[in-house]
């Protein structure tokens, strides 16, 4: 793992489904460091009176149940189909990122902003810290979150693979082992970001 050895403001937490990223940002947190969550700002943007709401209401009206988006019928349908997931991302991206750009604004220490995608629409002063852990133990992870097997095979297809993400790493955090591994490696990065 390669560690932080200069002030680096804007951090990218990504790394494939399964991998850790929510409790990395969670420890982080849990360190000091100001986290922001991309997919709680996506759940935000879907809601009823959120500002995608009407458009993906509109494009895939049939998702939509008591006025609202079911984001679980949503999801089969974007990630077992790269052209309804690119319309799904056309719609609901620029609010996210708008979101959390007023958001960082506020922010005058390190911030980490989770971000389950390989490209993102923030700027090239970011950099990425990917959490890394092998396609077996995602599966497994995700099964026992009560994910089925074939949801799990769609959503890793369509996202980037292991090696892509660790090419895109600026700082690796590995999360192979215990828990207490894991806590005791973020507390270490969370000190020298």
């Amino acid at each position: 793992m390669t560690l932080v050895s200069e002030v680096q403001r804007h951090w990218i937490l990504s790394g494939g489904i399964g991998s850790g990223k929510s409790e990395v940002r969670r420890l982080l947190e849990k360190s000091g460091v100001t986290t922001i969550d991309a997919d709680g700002i996506g759940h935000l943007v879907l809601e009823p009176d959120g500002p995608a709401s009407a458009e993906v209401a509109s494009r895939w009206p049939h998702v939509v149940v008591d006025g609202e988006i079911d984001r679980a019928a949503l999801a089969s349908i974007v990630f077992e189909d790269p052209g309804e997931l690119a319309s799904l991302e056309s719609i609901t991206h620029p609010y996210i990122f708008d979101t959390i750009r007023a958001r960082v604004q506020d922010i005058a220490g390190p911030v980490v902003v989770e971000i389950p995608l390989f490209y993102h629409r923030l700027g090239d002063d970011w950099r990425r810290i990917v959490v890394d852990c092998d396609d077996q133990d995602r599966m497994r992870r995700l099964i026992d979150r009560g994910m089925a097997e074939d949801d799990i095979r769609a959503r890793m297809k369509a996202q980037p693979s292991r090696v892509d993400w660790l090419a895109a790493a600026d700082l690796v955090i590995p999360n192979h082992g215990s828990l207490n591994g894991l806590v005791a490696t973020v507390t270490l990065v969370a000190s020298r970001l």
